[in-house]
């Protein structure tokens, strides 16, 4: 990742940006009383963008190379995956 400003703006305010635009659409879901397995796993998807966004790009693991940036990918894909399957199985 580079710290180049693409259209004169930082790629971290692109970021944060993006981060505000997800959790409006969350928002959104939730306030419109959508359910169902696939508007449930959407928002954890959504979930788990961010986490990897927030990890990467504010937390600094983005510029890792290694066994460095896998705990907060490991920390986000295993318990992501096991909800998954729980609102899947319970569905």
């Amino acid at each position: 990742m580079s710290n180049k400003p693409f259209l004169g703006i930082l790629p971290s305010t692109w970021v944060y940006g993006i981060l505000i635009l997800l959790t409006f659409v969350t928002y959104s879901i939730g306030e419109q009383g959508l359910g169902g397995l696939q508007i449930s796993l959407l928002v954890l998807g959504i979930a788990i963008i961010k986490g990897h966004l927030v990890g990467s790009y504010f937390m600094g693991l983005g510029q890792l190379r290694g066994l460095w940036r896998w705990p907060v990918s490991v920390w986000l894909i295993i318990p992501g995956a096991l909800i998954a399957t729980a609102f899947t199985l319970s569905y």
